[in-house]
Parts: structure tokens; C-alpha cells; sequence
């Protein structure tokens, strides 16, 4: 039977609801850029002082709008762009095309009655979450 992305991501996000994983999607980019601003502004109000003060408060700034909130794993799966989903059932699909099965619900037992299976998944997830989106992964409720 041909695997459909959303059958996939309902598996990823069974899988990820039992281990009870979040992660923080960190913004780094715009953190580096409002630092790199503030310490411009502050070198042309206050001259070398002003670029020390400016960067270390856009710094400060910057640092904080990286410090992502911890979201369940699940509801950032469901808030991927199509794009993206399509990149994390590619790298899945290698695991999951020698399954037989009917509909999602088989395909879910099938996976969490197969430990290999749920630690091969788990690593394409934490792999994409890590390497894709730079997202800090946690563990627990």
C-alpha cells in the first residue's frame, strides 16, 4: 500500500506524544541580526563606547528571542509547511516501505509493537528536528 505523508505524520506524532517530546525552534538568525544592529546604532550615537554598549545589550536582546519556548513535538509537526513534511516522510519512508499494512492505525501498532522500528523512527525525528529546524529536544512531561 502507498504511504501517504499524513499517515506519517500521524505516526511521527503518536511516536513523539508517547516519549512525550518538545523542542524549542530556535530563532538565531534574527538574535545575531538585532545584536549586530544595536551595536551599529550604538556606534554611530556613542562612537567605540557606544558599539560595546549596543552589542551588549543587543546581545542580551538577542540571546533571549533564541531561547525558544518548549512546544510538544506533535503540534510542530502539524505547523510544518508541506515542503517540510514531504523532507521528513522522505527520510522515513527507507524504514517504513517494507511494512504491510492497511490504514494508519495498523501502521501505528505495527510501529509501537517493534521497538527497532520506534528507535529507527525516533532518530530520523530527532535528526530532522535537530539538523532542519536547530530545535532543542526535551524529554518528559
Amino acid at each position: 500500500m502507498p504511504i501517504n505523508v499524513d499517515d506519517v505524520m500521524q505516526l511521527f506524532c503518536h511516536l513523539s506524544r508517547q516519549k512525550g517530546m518538545k523542542a524549542a525552534v530556535k530563532h538565531s538568525g534574527q538574535g545575531a541580526l538585532l545584536a549586530g544592529a544595536t551595536a551599529f546604532i550604538g556606534g554611530l550615537m556613542g562612537g567605540p563606547p557606544g558599539i560595546a554598549l549596543g552589542g551588549a545589550f543587543g546581545g542580551l536582546l538577542g540571546a533571549l528571542m533564541t531561547t525558544g519556548q518548549f512546544r510538544p513535538v506533535p503540534q510542530i509537526l502539524l505547523e510544518l509547511p508541506p515542503a517540510e513534511q514531504q523532507k521528513l516522510y522522505d527520510e522515513a519512508i527507507g524504514i517504513l516501505r517494507h511494512l504491510d499494512w492497511t490504514d494508519v492505525v495498523q501502521l501505528t501498532a505495527l510501529v509501537m509493537g517493534n521497538t527497532s522500528l520506534q528507535e529507527k523512527l525516533t532518530a530520523v525525528l530527532i535528526n530532522y528536528l535537530s539538523k532542519e529546524l536547530r530545535a532543542e529536544i526535551q524529554y518528559g512531561e
